[in-house]
């Protein structure tokens, strides 16, 4: 069962008297229990994507689903809810997901609001992500690095159904870096969190069940298992990885032949 889903999503900003088209045609199911990491180069639209799903913004055109709920017919009020019962967001500047003036402690109980608090678990979130010796300190006396890790400590206080991070791991060591992985896939084995993680970090990615590249603002590839499969567009369009640019390069020519499961593209010369 799907906890997200996108059907022809188009996301366009105006910037001056331009615009932008940053995400086209996007298709993407997040089945329950996945961890899936968005990868692809700066600007290709992963972040606008992760906002989409947090309900953060709507689209220009297309849908958004989560748990069953159809984010663009909603008014302000039951979007809030539907944001409240299902997801945990991290966003890429820690500290805007932070209470300043709140001790570390007090930011994971108080993201427990709307259900009893469970002191044990704020505890249990602080020492899983490096933080138990400081549960006492200010957030914003807290260093970056240690104010992205009580960001997924507070996203994950509330048992979402889903975890959207930005960036989780940007500002942390590599022994920090794998204990927030590590505390995403506990979440997704023994609490059934769904996770989407916007990344850079090949360690993160690797550390998920799935993978989606994302370029030009279309979904390019996915990977599964080690195996990265290309992914075709709503219009027939495949994006030709990076890697395989010298076999086909851009704007070159290929000719369609038909197999017995697919087809392969040769390509023509002159």
């Amino acid at each position: 069962m799907s906890i997200a889903r996108c059907e022809g999503v188009v996301q366009i900003y105006r910037a001056q008297d331009v615009e932008v088209v940053a995400l086209r045609d996007v298709d993407l199911v997040v089945d329950e229990g996945e961890t899936v990491a968005l990868l692809g180069p700066s600007g290709a639209g992963k972040t606008t994507l992760l906002w989409l799903l947090a309900g953060l913004l709507r689209p220009s055109a297309g849908r958004v689903w989560i748990n069953g709920s159809d984010l663009g017919s909603l008014d302000q009020r039951k979007l809030d809810r539907v944001r409240a019962a299902n997801l945990g967001v991290v966003l890429q500047n820690p500290g805007r997901n932070l209470i300043p003036y709140l001790t570390a402690a007090q930011n994971v109980a108080f993201a427990q609001r709307g259900l009893r608090r469970d002191r044990r678990r704020v505890g249990d979130l602080l020492d899983r992500v490096g933080l138990g010796d400081i549960r006492d300190s200010p957030a914003g006396r807290m260093s970056g690095g240690e104010q992205q890790r009580l960001a997924v400590a507070v996203a994950l206080a509330n048992r979402p159904r889903l975890l959207l991070a930005d960036e989780p791991t940007s500002q942390l060591d590599g022994e920090s870096g794998r204990a927030v992985v590590e505390l995403i896939r506990q979440a997704a084995e023994q609490e059934g969190t769904t996770a989407v993680v916007v990344t850079h970090d090949k360690a993160v990615s690797d550390g998920l069940s799935r993978t989606v590249t994302i370029r030009d603002g279309r979904v390019g590839s996915e990977g599964r298992r080690g195996e990265n499969l290309v992914v075709v567009g709503r219009e027939g369009a495949v994006q030709v990885p990076p890697e395989y640019h010298h076999l086909l390069p851009p704007g070159s020519r290929a000719r369609i032949e038909p197999l017995a499961d697919g087809v392969v593209l040769r390509r023509v010369e002159g």
